[in-house]
């Protein structure tokens, strides 16, 4: 590979450290094909919608993602702009802790009294941690049966509940379709992180359902992680698929019937890649094989449990 300067590599150097740097731009390669098609998948992002917003070729995208070739720095960043994160992220020499982009990113906007702050509590001298919130929020992919079960929860602890795509969408006036077909993943993702905000600083307790990509966004899950009692609901994607298609048999508002040929496929890819943030939740119920009754059971005992004596009607 040609040098800063275009020319050839010293005929000096030994021999062997070809092969070794051979080796380490093959595995660079493939460690960034890997985090692409990660990130594309955690935003549930399709080759074909990623070729779209980029402008990049379907071809070159595969490409990317199974290591092969060289790689335009700007082409990359056109995909890195596309799916909303930093180009830093993709080509970053070794994998970050999972909690540094939140961290980065509340740095970047941290005033000097902040700053101050996160050092005293990185050093060790921060205060206890206050008691239970009487605040839930539940995650888990579309079809986990969020709302469902949040009403459920709710109505039986005497809370108000919450879905966040519904604030989302009284706040601006528009559908969350409306706003992504208006002002694409990147706009949405901020209203939702407003109004995630508003929620949060809202007084009384507090059932709220999420949408299945918040945790795509690391100061906004770290913000739902930090304000409410996370609870992940699981589910096969098979059991994901079968009560997407019920609500769309029902007419339920922006329910969609799924592609029978790929949606199988694709909510595995997406279940994969979001697992690891998932699972950053206080807690997880596995639904497979559960009815809602005994699912909203579990989901009751496991709320009181954690709130202890004072968990029904916010006392």
């Amino acid at each position: 590979m040609p040098n800063r300067t275009g020319s050839r590599p010293s005929a000096d150097a030994p021999e062997a450290d070809e092969p070794e740097a051979g080796d380490a731009e093959a595995e660079f390669l493939t460690v960034l094909g890997q985090r692409v098609r990660t990130m594309r998948a955690v935003r549930a992002m399709s080759r074909k919608v990623l070729s779209q917003t980029s402008g990049l070729s379907e071809r070159y995208i595969a490409q990317l993602e199974g290591g092969q070739g060289n790689v335009s720095i700007i082409l990359l960043r056109r995909v890195a702009i596309a799916m909303g994160v930093r180009l830093e992220d993709l080509i970053a020499a070794v994998e970050s802790p999972p909690d540094w982009p939140v961290v980065r990113d509340l740095l970047e906007k941290a005033g000097a009294e902040q700053i101050s702050e996160a050092k005293r509590i990185l050093s060790g001298a921060a205060a206890p941690g206050e008691g239970p919130t009487q605040r839930v929020a539940l995650i888990g992919l579309r079809g986990a049966g969020k709302s469902t079960l949040g009403r459920i929860l709710a109505e039986r602890m005497g809370w108000t509940f919450v879905e966040l795509n519904r604030e989302i969408e009284r706040e601006n006036g528009l559908s969350v379709a409306e706003i992504f077909a208006i002002y694409g993943q990147e706009t949405y993702r901020r209203l939702e992180q407003g109004a995630l905000r508003q929620l949060a600083e809202r007084p009384g307790p507090m059932v709220l359902a999420t949408g299945g990509g918040i945790v795509a966004e690391p100061v906004t899950y770290d913000l739902l992680l930090s304000s409410f009692f996370t609870v992940w609901l699981k589910a096969r994607p098979e059991e994901h698929i079968h009560r997407v298609r019920e609500q769309a048999a029902k007419g339920l508002a922006q329910a969609r019937m799924p592609d029978s040929d790929n949606a199988l496929r694709e909510i595995r890819a997406v279940l994969m890649s979001r697992e690891p943030l998932y699972a950053r939740a206080r807690a997880v119920i596995d639904t497979a094989d559960h009815t809602v009754a005994e699912t909203a059971g579990e989901l009751t005992g496991l709320v009181e449990g954690y709130l202890g004596g004072n968990a029904r009607r916010g006392i």
